[in-house]
């Protein structure tokens, strides 16, 4: 097995990272549509409620995805030589990944409890050191101060960084936007609410606004570790 591994490692991981991809970009398409339902008027709360804990459901899949994306990408990088840490950083690049999993799975399979909500909390936190420094890093190094190696035709990593930490924002705006969707709901459910619901109506319009720019980058993201162009 181990020498299966060693021999194919590149194609594994090759293979994880798509399917990491469609994960990320189908399932960030089934929370969209599921949204049009969890905000219709003309449904019973009982139904919406539904429909929310399937966008719930949806999109664990899709964070699962975008969690395992980036030490993919940094693993295949590290094969390719367009960036330097491997080793025992790869080890603890990847030990901080089933850390990253299980507070992100925990936050889920506790969503309705105030254990879920802390973990929820510390999952957001992730995103806020990391945003920045993959910007930061993906920019320095297409301007030739590493830490990415960026020469002719290895500049695509480091742009694929860059739009990788620019589609992470995105996804904060939208992970914040669930989180107000689970607040509102209780109150809902306690009697019909024209305040809650408009505000309902206005964050899942942006919501819908900034998803498309979300595809863009994650298209982008997807284009640039595909072809390479640069």
């Amino acid at each position: 097995m181990g020498e299966f591994f060693a021999t194919n490692e590149l194609h594994i991981l090759r293979w994880l990272h798509i399917v990491a991809m469609v994960y990320w970009l189908g399932g960030e398409w089934g929370v969209f549509q599921t949204s049009y339902k969890v905000v219709n008027h003309k449904l019973s709360l009982e139904e919406r409620s539904r429909h929310m804990a399937t966008a719930y459901r949806i999109d664990i899949m899709a964070r699962t995805g975008i969690i395992s994306l980036l030490p993919l990408g940094l693993h295949m990088g590290y094969l390719w030589g367009v960036q330097p840490l491997g080793g025992g950083w790869l080890v603890a690049m990847w030990l901080l990944w089933i850390v990253w999993m299980a507070i992100t799975w925990g936050a889920f399979a506790n969503r309705t409890n105030e254990l879920g909500n802390k973990l929820a909390l510390i999952e957001d936190w992730t995103r806020y050191p990391l945003i920045p420094a993959l910007i930061i890093t993906g920019l320095t190094s297409l301007m030739g101060n590493g830490p990415f190696i960026a020469e002719e035709g290895q500049k695509w990593f480091s742009a694929k960084i860059l739009t990788y930490g620019l589609a992470l924002i995105i996804g904060v705006i939208l992970r914040i936007i669930m989180h107000e969707w689970r607040k509102i709901f209780p109150v809902l459910a306690q009697g019909p609410n024209e305040e809650l619901e408009a505000k309902l109506d206005k964050s899942i319009q942006l919501g819908r606004n900034v998803a498309y720019l979300y595809w863009v980058l994650i298209l982008m993201t997807a284009f640039f570790g595909a072809v390479k162009p640069f």
